[in-house]
């Protein structure tokens, strides 16, 4: 195969001085899991190649865009791992006869100003520059090292989704390699089921996707930005603030918040010390309006944390803003349980109690990130698309709600256990009986067994037929792949 390969793609095999470092997933849990070789992919036909031979000689081919983020390792496979991270070009086409400005207060917005083309490699963070140098924006998640496919894929949350869409939205086109090594351009002219699965249906279920096109926004101005913080004394009025907020402005695309309590520590007493509870998000208008929203959730809380919270609204670049809301969390080892919340499934302060009685209660790991939830608020222009218009079903919806824990690379296997077993707790805790109907892809549990539902809905039949299209054998598979039936 490595004959076959262009001058710029690379085989790997094990025991060589690079193949560690490119085996290893971003989440460490999985980092038993070992490729029978690896390929950096630098061409559409490198991937091609690999694909032809790995069916060839029976072994399966998994892609991996990034560092290998999948919360549950399924960018791991014992068989031939693809690594993109060399596929970085970026391609921007102005396209002023569509373009469409609005005025946000302080911020300028030309709406679909034009088209990116990124390759399979490129992060989050690679698109950083476009936004700082350029007033280019593209809606994307908040992790700099988290790859674009992934997140497309699996639909895409962050902190401009209200008022873009998620990234699956702005997709336009995207080229996919199939099972059988032909390249396809799906979009809505051409492959459109291939292209309906590819916004939202999840990675690594149809193909190996070697490129997308996005529509961009061009920036001119600021947005507003807050980040506050609580102990988690005032856990019970922050997140009933937070929520009814959520609800009162699920309509206003401007407005975005990811609401959370967390804690980290290895001690009893600095568990409890670092116990406390948290909001960030951004808003495109005016800093007056964003207070006004704000405005119950900066009454509440010590004079201390008042003035600190206030002090935090304020206008920033988006360059800024996009820097101010990322985070590299978690790391290490890490495990996560998510859910979709809607109006009828947000939490109680009964809820809201048992959730931070067992944050109290986690067993503590020398990883940082430590543990807790988080609540991405939906809604604005996410709501608008109808559930069936893309794989993404998650359209009439408040909060994906994330639980997780983590650990550190050298925490005993007691610590690991004992992180896991306190996840099931919290997370039954907050949904005793009968955990919410959804979901996030994104956020995928292996111990989930109810997944097709969970994620995909109603549209899980659909994307079925995709897959006996486009996959017929099967070739792509992990635990929770779209099946052929």
């Amino acid at each position: 195969m490595a004959d076959a390969l262009s001058p710029g793609a690379t085989l790997y095999r094990p025991y060589g001085s690079v193949y560690p470092s490119l085996a290893l997933p971003f989440n460490h849990r999985y980092a038993g899991i070992r490729p029978a070789g690896i390929v950096a992919c630098a061409t559409t036909e490198d991937v091609s190649e690999a694909i032809r031979w790995a069916r060839a000689v029976g072994l399966p081919a998994v892609p991996r865009s990034g560092l290998g983020h999948n919360y549950a390792g399924y960018s791991t496979t014992t068989g031939l791992l693809l690594n993109m991270a060399r596929m970085k070009s970026i391609v921007s086409t102005p396209m002023p006869g569509r373009a469409h400005p609005r005025v946000y207060g302080p911020m300028k917005v030309v709406h679909d100003a034009g088209t990116v083309t990124v390759g399979a490699g490129v992060t989050n963070g690679d698109l950083h520059p476009l936004l700082e140098d350029h007033g280019m924006f593209v809606p994307t998640g908040r992790c700099p090292s988290v790859g674009v496919a992934g997140l497309v894929l699996g639909g895409g949350i962050g902190f401009s989704d209200k008022m873009f869409g998620l990234t699956c939205d702005r997709l336009v086109a995207t080229t996919v390699v199939l099972a059988d090594g032909r390249a396809v351009k799906a979009s809505k002219d051409t492959h459109p089921d291939l292209f309906w699965a590819c916004r939202g249906g999840a990675g690594n279920n149809f193909g190996v996707n070697t490129s997308f096109t996005f529509q961009y926004e061009q920036f001119e101005g600021t947005v507003g930005f807050y980040q506050l913080r609580w102990s988690l004394d005032s856990v019970l009025p922050v997140i009933a603030a937070a929520q009814h907020i959520a609800q009162d402005t699920v309509g206003d695309r401007r407005f975005h918040l990811r609401l959370g309590i967390g804690t980290n520590g290895m001690t009893r007493t600095q568990i409890h010390a670092n116990a406390n509870v948290n909001a960030i998000g951004q808003y495109y208008g005016t800093v007056q309006e964003l207070r006004a929203i704000l405005d119950p959730l900066l009454k509440i809380g010590t004079t201390e944390e008042r003035a600190r919270n206030s002090a935090s609204v304020r206008q920033v670049t988006p360059g800024e803003a996009s820097v101010l809301l990322s985070a590299t969390t978690p790391i290490d080892r890490f495990a996560t349980k998510s859910a979709i919340l809607d109006s009828r499934t947000l939490l109680t302060d009964q809820q809201v109690g048992a959730a931070a009685e067992r944050l109290l209660d986690w067993p503590g790991s020398n990883n940082e990130d430590g543990a807790g939830f988080a609540m991405f608020a939906l809604g604005g222009e996410i709501n608008q698309v109808p559930p069936n218009a893309t794989a993404f079903v998650h359209r009439n919806d408040l909060f994906v709600f994330a639980a997780e824990t983590s650990w550190a690379d050298y925490d005993l296997p007691d610590v690991a256990e004992a992180n896991l077993h306190w996840l099931k707790q919290f997370y039954d805790d907050i949904f005793p009986g009968k955990s919410p109907e959804h979901a996030y892809q994104n956020f995928p549990d292996p111990t989930l067994k109810n997944w097709r539902e969970a994620y995909y809905g109603r549209n899980y039949p659909r994307l079925v037929n995709v897959k006996r299209k486009y996959d017929p054998t099967g070739f792509f598979n992990y635990p929770q792949a779209i099946g052929t039936r």
